[in-house]
Order: structure tokens, then C-alpha cells, then sequence
């Protein structure tokens, strides 16, 4: 079967808008560039919707799709193994039953059916990924996209069997077929022969490799997307290191920052660490330390058993070589426990006993002072968090006093392990120090902390379900912080009113639970919980210092304006605004004025974010300026309310004066309070010259229509009777306000624009407008619009 996918997806695209599925139609076109680039939110956003319309509509095909590109994200973005390996099963059988089979993304779901079982247990599950990649590669043209991926896969799975030559060969093989059949090399395929050509040891190769590679890409007129731009730097920088260069790798490494955001660069990221740290050419310190535990944790949580295995290697070798026993010792502990999760663990079971061993070998440190004395001293001396981890376990071992004092020894080495990444660690920690001294709310509140942290939900549960026996109020805490943290807002709600009929006084379950009302745009609720906050603070001079949460707190009261503002209750705005020492130009009523420009960030109907340009009305509103499409459910003139918090800093002091000048804040879209009813339409042409324009403009803002140009210099239209042919041209959106009718915007636009030179095109409002769109379409077709 050789269906051109994306003839395919453009095919079923422009049949699904033309039935008038129009967000079904888009998703087909957004889900794959939203997997790929790792827009995760997005990606989540849309795809719910778009796989449930799908199957409503009875069309396997595109299920077939949607499935596909989201198991894509999954795994290659966010590395989830054994998590989406019921998904993976679930959408090969579908892939291959009677009605899909000749989908063209069906033989895809074959990738992602070899990659799932690649981050469990790649070694462990190679006979089964050589099967079913060879049974597909059988059956597949070398000319198809498919068969480049998918032999890249079968020489995965050979390196994973410890067959790098053998590897290399299937590539080299499938490259000649490949070329055979007039194809063309993708660059991710240079990509995986380079990575093998480094398992061999030719890294003189892979920097050739690679420079010819991305040399053709170019000659064909294809740019180098920063994806691969990313994955070519990192690659020529572990050849580089690999061959003793290490200021050229140090050069081309992605920084920490990047392989933090981009989690499919960190195995290939931290060998090339390992070898600059070898080398002196690279600090191993404990921020590294910190970062590789993060990432092993991360790989933990989403059944990656084997990257997880091999990744906690590389992390225990570098916290060996820094001398950071107890960090070492906590790795070789997980990768004990992990090795329950392999199918095969002949090489790793060795290694993880070696770095255990090793870990063991390390000299214990000598005790500054008593066991007891050890917490005060490491907070009044500073000493680095991997050394305090090391002391703290050897005070923790020694200590021979009351239970509360071992507890205090635990709760601080939780503390040190938790922010050196190993939340798990932590964890496992404080249960078993609850086991000894379970009357300690100091454990149980750090315990909660850390289990949620660490997204473990059966010790959430498990944690819940001890204290609701002797502590209802807690267990609901604990519930409530998890749900919130899970963006479950209605539990977060309802947990926390369990708590507040049990504990009226309590602060930071109000703030909590407004929170959670907020997302949900319970705004009345919302506001209730934060004007309780006020009745049932404690004044700041009569708060001990552990209590000092249970005052008003400056953003207590910007939530409460929002809310309220939400809610129009402008008195509450007013008062609350006075206590924050906002002036108002007016002593009662809506708050109505125009203060300063600002960005609202808004989501659109694909998940993807908009920053609009808006003016700042009052504490939490602002009114939309921009004339904006239908992927947005805003529009010119809407006033929405917005959250209070800042969501980019401006410019540091010393920024450059044009950066400060052009800085505008911005704030995340709440909810819309005032519609101003514009419908939009767009017009399209010749620009006129900036003064026709700016006179355009002024008029129609004048008599209530609004006008937001979206072209920009580099917008150009063709016009045969002009002698070079081309023209700048403009693309705008016309805001007709709810007070005009479509016909008598048409008519209006006749008057403004009649006598320029060239004409606009509006098809669509004259549609609307019952007027001939025969002129329209001549425009359209005379200047290529």
C-alpha cells in the first residue's frame, strides 16, 4: 500500500471543513506540529475533542492519525514507557483491524508500538521489536517515508542487542534501497547512523557524517529546523569530547537549560557530560547532580525502566567521582529497585552492584559536632547540600536520643535529598521515620509534601488513609493539595470545605480553595473564600512567627479583587483596591478607566497561546484592542478580566532602554466580563499608502468599527497591469460593531475605499451582505489574493 500520507491528511482536511467540521479539520493539521515541537499543553488540548469527533463521525482513518501523533508526543517528548504501553498495544490492534488496515498511518503505529518498548526495556524486548519491524519492512516500498523510520527502529533494537556492526549494516542497506527506489536520505536517518557510528567508536566519522548530511538537506533548499539543529550540536559534541576536543564540545553543547526543556536530549546530553567531566573540562558539581537525579525521577514516574536505569548509572558514576556517598548510595537504591522492572538485567544487575559497592567504599565523614547539634550547625555554617547529605546520614545512623530528635535529623536530610532531586528517596525517608514517631505533624506535613512532589499517588492515598483515622482535617489536606496539584479543582473544593466545617479558622486551606475555584470560574466562590480570609486572619502584630501564614498577605487581596471584579461587585474592588492603595478616579460604581497598555494572554480554540494588546481598564481588567478571528472567543472591545500575577518580568535595570520602553505586562486571561458584539470580516488588496490608511483607520474608529492590519512589510500581491508585477500589499480584519448591519459595512467600505487606486476584496461580508461577490472574486483572481 503506497498512499501518500499527506495527500491523504490534505485530502481528509478539506473534506471534513467542507462538511463543516472545522476544529476536527484543524486538529488534523495542528496535532503533528504540537507532537513534535513538544507542545504538550496544546497537544492535550486539542486532542480529546478532536479523537472523540472522530469517532463519532465513524472515521477510523483519522483515529488512526490522531492516535498516532499523540503516542509520538508521548514517547519522543515526554518519554513515557510502560504509562502508554497499554495505549500502544491498544492502537496496534486497532491499526490492523479489517477497516484500518489501509490507513497510511497504520504502519507508523508500528513505530510506536517498537519505540514504547524501547523505554521499558529495550534490551529486554528485542526479539518482539525485530519481529514485528521486519514482518512491516517486508511488506513496505523502500520509497515510503515509513521505511526509513521504521529501519531505523530494527537498528535501535540491534544496538539495544549489543550488535552495533550489525546495526550499522541494516542502515547501510536500508540507505541503498532507499536511494534505489529515488528517494532522498531524511536527516534524521544521518542522525541514527551517527549515533551508531559512535557505539563503534568512529567519531571522526560522525562529524563527516554530519557536515555532508546537513550540506545536502540545504542543496535541496530545506532549512535546518532547531530541532535538528539541537540534535547536530550535540551530536558533533559528544564526537568532539569523544575525541579528546573538548573546547570545541564544550562550544557546541546545549546548555543544561536546553536538555531540562528538551527531555529526548538528555541520554545523549549526559554521556557527553561524562566524558567532558573526565576530561577536567567541565565542573561536576552538585546542581549537575541535582539535575540528572530530576531526570532519573522524571523517567521513574513514566515506566522508562531501562533509559532510567542507564541514566541513574551515569548519574552514580559522576556523584562517585564528586565523593557524594549518600547521593551514590540513594542511586544504587533505586537502581536496585528499578531492576524488578527489566526483563533482562545481565550487564545492568553487575553495574548496579558496582556503583552500590563503590558507594560503600567511600569514607563516611567525621561528625563536626554531636548528632543532636548537627542541624543548627549546618544551617549556621552553609556546608554544601551533598556534604550535609553525608553528614546528616551518619548523625541520623549514630543518634541514640528521643525519638524527636532522630525525627529532626530526618526531616532535614528529607529536606537535603529532596532538593538535590531524589523526592522518592525523601520519601521512602520519612515513612520510615512515621513508623517510629507517628505523632509528628512535622513528618506528616514534609511526607505529604514530597509524595506529591513526586507524583506518587498511592502514597498520597496511603498517606490520606493513615491520618483520616486520627486526623480527618489532615487527611482532606493532604487530598486537597494532591487533587489541586493534579488540576482536579472540584475534589480541591470539596476536600477543602471538609476541612473548613471541621476547622473554620483555617487560612491556607481558603487560599487553596480559591485557587481551585478560580480555575473552575466559581468566581462567586472564589470570592467568598478570600473575603473568610480576611474575617479570620490574625493581625500581623499578634502572629507568632510559625503562624506568620495566618495573616493577609498583599496577593490575598489582589485574588480578592479579581473575584470580585469577576463578580462586578465593584464595591468590594473599591475597598479592597484602598487597602492596596489604588486611587480611583471615580468613589463608586464600575470601575471603568484607562490606565496603561498591557498583553493579555489568551488560549485559542487549538490550544495554542495569543498574546493581545489590550488597555488596562482597572486592577483586573482590560480592554481587547485588536480585531480577532475565530480561533479566539474574543474580540475588539471585550473587556475580560484577568489574573493578577505578572506572568513575565520586565527588563532588568540595566536591560537596554528600548527593551525597558517596549516592555508591556502581561496577564493570563481570566474571563470575559463585557462582550462588545463585534463580528469580524476580512479584507484583503493593494495597500494604500500610509496616509489613505491612517485616514481609514481614524474613520472607522471614529464611527465605532474597529480595523487591525495583520500583514506586515514582507506582505506582497501580483498585478499583471503594474510594470515589475508586484505590489505591497495588506491583510486586515474589519470589527463590525453589533449597532451595524452587514450591508451597511459593505456599503461603508464602498465609500472609504472607492477611490484608490487599486481595490480591496471582502467576499465574505458581501456574502453576508446579500451584495454581488462577482467584483470580489475578479479582485481575488486579478491580484493573486
Amino acid at each position: 500500500m503506497s498512499t501518500d500520507i499527506w495527500a491523504w491528511v490534505h485530502d481528509a482536511h478539506q473534506q471534513l471543513a467542507e462538511a463543516g467540521h472545522r476544529r476536527l479539520a484543524d486538529a488534523i493539521y495542528e496535532l503533528p506540529g504540537h507532537a513534535n515541537e513538544g507542545r504538550n499543553e496544546q497537544l492535550d488540548a486539542v486532542y480529546p475533542e478532536a479523537v472523540a469527533a472522530a469517532r463519532a463521525l465513524g472515521l477510523p482513518w483519522v483515529e488512526v492519525y490522531l492516535r498516532h501523533w499523540r503516542m509520538q508526543n508521548l514517547l519522543n517528548r515526554r518519554h513515557q514507557g510502560e504509562q502508554a504501553l497499554p495505549e500502544a498495544v491498544d492502537l496496534l490492534e486497532f491499526a490492523h483491524r479489517e477497516e484500518t488496515a489501509g490507513c497510511p498511518q497504520s504502519v507508523c503505529v508500528v513505530q510506536d508500538f517498537a519505540i514504547c518498548h524501547a523505554r521499558v526495556d529495550g534490551p529486554g524486548y528485542v526479539p518482539e521489536r525485530l519481529a514485528v519491524l521486519s514482518e512491516t519492512l517486508e511488506r513496505i516500498e523502500p520509497a515510503r517515508a515509513c521505511f526509513d523510520c521504521l529501519s531505523r527502529e530494527y537498528s535501535d533494537a540491534l544496538e539495544d542487542d549489543g550488535r552495533p556492526a550489525e546495526a550499522l549494516a541494516h542502515l547501510d542497506t536500508a540507505a541503498a534501497r532507499i536511494r534505489s527506489a529515488g528517494e532522498q536520505l531524511s536527516l534524521h536517518f544521518h542522525h541514527s547512523r551517527a549515533g551508531t557510528l559512535h557505539l563503534l567508536g568512529r567519531h571522526e566519522e560522525v562529524l563527516a557524517l554530519l557536515d555532508t548530511a546537513e550540506q545536502a538537506e540545504r542543496a535541496r533548499g530545506r532549512e535546518i529546523d532547531e530541532s535538528d539543529r539541537r540534535w547536530g550540536a550535540l551530536l558533533r559534541s559528544r564526537a568532539l569530547a569523544s575525541l579528546g576536543r573538548t573546547e570545541e564540545a564544550l562550544a557546541l553543547l546545549p546548555d543544561l537549560a536546553e536538555a531540562e526543556r528538551h527531555a529526548d536530549l538528555r541520554a545523549a546530553w549526559t554521556t557527553t557530560v561524562e566524558l567532558l567531566v573526565a576530561a577536567g573540562a567541565r565542573e561536576n558539581d552538585a546542581e549537575l547532580g541535582a539535575a540528572l537525579a530530576g531526570w532519573v525521577g522524571y523517567l521513574d514516574g513514566t515506566g522508562s525502566h531501562r533509559p532510567c536505569v542507564d541514566l541513574l548509572l551515569a548519574a552514580g558514576r559522576l556523584a562517585l567521582a564528586r565523593g557524594a556517598r549518600t547521593i551514590a548510595l540513594t542511586l544504587a537504591a533505586t537502581g536496585g529497585r528499578k531492576l524488578a522492572d527489566l526483563r533482562r538485567t545481565e550487564g545492568v544487575a553487575e553495574q548496579v552492584a558496582a556503583l552500590r559497592a563503590a558507594a560503600e567504599a567511600l569514607p563516611a565523614p567525621e561528625l563536626p559536632v554531636p548528632p543532636a547539634e548537627l542541624p543548627a550547625y549546618l544551617a549556621e555554617t552553609g556546608v554544601p547540600f551533598e556534604t550535609g547529605a553525608d553528614l546528616l546520614s551518619v548523625a541520623l545512623d549514630r543518634y541514640r536520643g528521643e525519638p524527636s530528635g532522630a525525627t529532626v535529623l530526618a526531616l532535614n536530610l528529607a529536606g537535603v535529598l529532596g532538593g538535590l532531586g531524589h523526592a522518592r528517596a525523601a520519601a521512602d525517608l520519612l515513612w520510615a521515620r512515621l513508623d517510629a514517631d507517628p505523632g509528628s505533624e512535622d513528618l506528616v506535613g514534609m511526607l505529604g509534601g514530597v509524595l506529591i512532589e513526586a507524583g506518587d499517588a498511592e502514597g498520597v492515598g496511603r498517606l490520606a488513609d493513615r491520618l483520616a483515622v486520627s486526623s480527618p482535617s489532615d487527611a482532606h489536606w493532604v487530598r486537597a493539595r494532591w487533587a489541586a496539584a493534579r488540576s482536579r479543582w472540584a475534589e480541591a473544593v470539596e476536600h477543602c470545605e471538609a476541612i473548613l466545617a471541621e476547622q473554620p479558622d483555617r487560612i491556607n486551606t481558603r487560599r487553596l480553595a480559591g485557587g481551585a475555584a478560580t480555575e473552575l470560574g466559581d468566581h462567586a466562590a472564589a470570592q467568598r473564600f478570600y473575603q473568610e480570609i480576611l474575617v479570620h486572619a490574625l493581625p500581623p502584630e499578634e502572629a507568632p512567627e510559625a503562624e506568620a501564614h495566618r495573616t493577609v498577605r498583599e496577593p490575598d487581596l489582589w485574588h480578592l479583587i479579581t473575584a470580585a471584579t469577576a463578580n462586578r461587585d465593584w464595591a468590594v474592588v473599591r475597598s479592597t483596591g484602598a487597602r492596596l492603595g489604588i486611587e480611583f478616579d471615580e468613589a463608586e460604581g464600575p470601575v471603568d478607566e484607562e490606565w496603561q497598555l498591557v498583553t493579555v494572554r489568551a488560549t485559542r480554540t487549538n490550544g495554542a497561546t495569543a498574546d493581545l494588546p489590550a488597555v488596562r481598564t482597572g486592577p483586573a481588567t482590560a480592554r481587547i484592542l485588536p480585531v480577532l478571528g475565530d480561533d479566539l472567543t474574543l474580540n475588539h472591545g471585550d473587556v475580560v478580566v484577568f489574573a493578577p500575577a505578572l506572568l513575565e518580568e520586565p527588563p532588568a535595570g540595566d536591560a537596554p532602554e528600548e527593551e525597558r520602553r517596549r516592555w508591556r505586562p502581561v496577564f493570563g486571561l481570566l474571563t470575559l466580563l463585557d462582550p462588545a458584539g463585534y463580528t469580524t470580516y476580512w479584507i484583503d488588496g493593494a495597500w494604500p499608502g500610509d496616509d489613505a490608511w491612517a485616514g481609514f483607520r481614524e474613520e472607522l474608529s471614529r464611527i465605532g468599527y474597529g480595523v487591525w492590519a495583520y500583514s506586515g512589510e514582507q506582505y506582497s500581491i501580483t498585478d499583471p497591469a503594474e510594470e515589475d508585477g508586484v505590489l505591497p500589499g495588506v491583510y486586515a480584519a474589519l470589527g463590525v460593531p453589533p449597532t451595524a448591519s452587514a450591508a451597511e459595512a459593505d456599503a461603508l467600505l464602498h465609500r472609504l475605499t472607492g477611490s484608490w487606486t487599486h481595490p480591496l476584496a471582502w467576499p465574505d461580508l458581501a456574502e453576508a451582505a446579500g451584495a454581488d461577490t462577482a467584483r470580489h472574486k475578479g479582485i481575488v483572481e486579478r491580484y493573486g489574493l
